[in-house]
């Protein structure tokens, strides 16, 4: 069962990753891809060096950016699976990597060119060599160092991997005879040569990366939606799988007295705990369903132990898997619809639109019949926020400067300081290209009615002698598109201010 789903799942995922368009954060992180440094401000370089080694390989197509992250997606059930086997039996690894391959938050993964393929990844590594090291066996501290270092390298919330770590080390009989081991702390050394080039990117750069992922994004207060975040992974997990998997690190918890289950207790209980208080005061307006999944790859560990161990009845875990099974398919099914624009038009009648799926390849088509029309001098292409821009770049292989206007989105996602760094923001415009013709497209389905409004108005104060050239309406006017054509004024420089009609 074990390798028949994983076939089938690969199958599925590669058709999936070669046929989907871009997210719109994929074709961002396809940006820093093509411009690489030892960090960016909103994430550290995991992710970019992965697209770009991929798109080496593979080339440039949406296949080829996500060639890395799907292999590391599929490898990690055969990380799960390796795991149980290690640390209990052939069948304990067997169920466990078989219910990571039906949790719909982990069977997807790889699909797409996101932090979390290499922070899930990171975090198993972590958690296999600290088995290891706490069951004194060989290299254990060499992959705990080596999963810090990726963890670091992947994504700020590799932060919140540390208290369970840390958690067992203080609170745990076993954890604190490890104080005295050298192996530790050069574990700890080799995981801080990943955090490294963010702290010197942070300092270099007025610690912006820090001070979106820690203070702009974050309200900091009390908000009650946040007690809701359990009933959100009991639906995405599917609630039987979920009510296991917190059963199984309650298990754990109370065989603490054992090396094992207190290092899968403090990995999975606290990532889950720690979500959930941090999900009380933090961001609310950002999808987070995909935080906590660390945790689910200790609790699935430790639900293979117990099934193996008879301590499970074999049709709880039956019905569990079927249930996950179903919630995956709906998953894959969904990204499946977004894939084609005929089906993304059925989902266009309900809440379930893929916005940020589609509608990239109909408006770069537009986009290149329109500048073959146009004089050599409106080769250039200004959107007017991030993510249009972003996916503009991926659809034409960054054959064209593409620049984005100073929009509301920028900021909200925390791309306007990384924007300004690469001079692709309204500034960098007015130094490179004043005075030169430019081709606008507007995203004009983004914000409330009355943010576009206002922002439509305003186009006329950042551009010159604006032209209306074409409009797209996508999906029953789900997305709206909106062409210009206008000359880029230059430094200190005030366009005429005449609303395109």
């Amino acid at each position: 069962m074990f390798w028949a789903i994983g076939v089938l799942l690969f199958a599925i995922k590669l058709q999936l990753a070669a046929t989907l368009a871009p997210f719109g954060d994929e074709a961002f992180y396809w940006q820093e891809s093509r411009a690489l440094a030892w960090s960016y401000t909103d994430v550290p370089p995991a992710t970019a060096l992965l697209i770009r080694l991929g798109e080496t390989l593979f080339g440039h197509s949406p296949l080829g950016m996500r060639s890395l992250f799907l292999l590391l997606g599929s490898a990690l059930p055969l990380l799960v699976a390796g795991l149980g086997r290690h640390f209990g039996d052939r069948r304990a690894g067997l169920i466990a990597g078989i219910g990571w391959q039906l949790l719909p938050l982990a069977g997807s993964l790889g699909v797409m060119a996101l932090p979390d393929v290499p922070l899930t990844f990171a975090a198993l590594l972590m958690l296999h060599g600290l088995l290891l090291a706490t069951a004194q066996r060989r290299n254990g501290w060499l992959w705990l160092g080596l999963g810090l270092l990726l963890a670091w390298l992947s994504h700020y919330r590799a932060a919140m991997l540390l208290p369970g770590g840390l958690g067992f080390l203080l609170c745990s009989r076993q954890g604190r005879a490890l104080w005295s081991r050298p192996g530790l702390w050069g574990a700890l050394a080799l995981g801080f040569c990943g955090l490294l080039p963010l702290l010197l990117f942070n300092r270099a750069h007025d610690w912006s990366g820090l001070s979106f992922q820690l203070v702009e994004r974050h309200p900091w207060q009390f908000h009650a939606d946040g007690l809701l975040q359990p009933l959100e992974q009991l639906l995405v997990c599917t609630p039987l799988l979920y009510g296991l998997m917190l059963y199984a690190l309650w298990q754990c918890l109370r065989r603490h007295a054992e090396a094992a289950y207190a290092v899968l207790a403090w990995a999975g209980g606290s990532v889950v705990l720690g979500y959930f208080l941090f999900g009380l005061f933090g961001d609310d307006l950002r999808f987070r369903l995909h935080w906590p999944l660390p945790a689910y790859a200790p609790a699935l560990l430790a639900l293979g132990l117990l099934a193996s161990a008879g301590r499970l009845r074999r049709a709880w875990l039956c019905a569990a898997w079927v249930l996950a099974g179903a919630g995956l398919t709906c998953a894959l099914v969904y990204l499946g619809m977004a894939a084609r624009p005929d089906q993304a038009l059925l989902l266009a009648r309900y809440k379930a639109f893929p916005y940020n799926f589609v509608g990239w390849n109909e408006v770069a088509a537009r986009t290149r019949e329109l500048l073959a029309q146009q004089p050599e001098a409106a080769r250039l292409l200004l959107a007017d926020n991030f993510l249009l821009g972003a996916e503009l770049d991926f659809q034409f292989d960054a054959a064209l400067p593409v620049y984005s206007l100073d929009h509301p989105r920028n900021i909200k996602h925390g791309r306007a300081p990384q924007l300004a760094l690469w001079r692709r923001d309204e500034a960098g415009l007015r130094a490179a290209q004043g005075g030169a013709q430019v081709l606008l497209i507007v995203e004009e389905t983004t914000g409330s009615e009355r943010e576009r409004l206002q922002w439509q108005q305003g186009l006329c104060r950042r551009l010159h002698a604006l032209q209306p050239l074409d409009r797209l309406e996508l999906f029953g006017g789900r997305k709206k598109f909106a062409w210009y054509l206008g000359r880029v004024p230059a430094i200190g420089e005030q366009p005429d201010c005449v609303p395109a009609p």
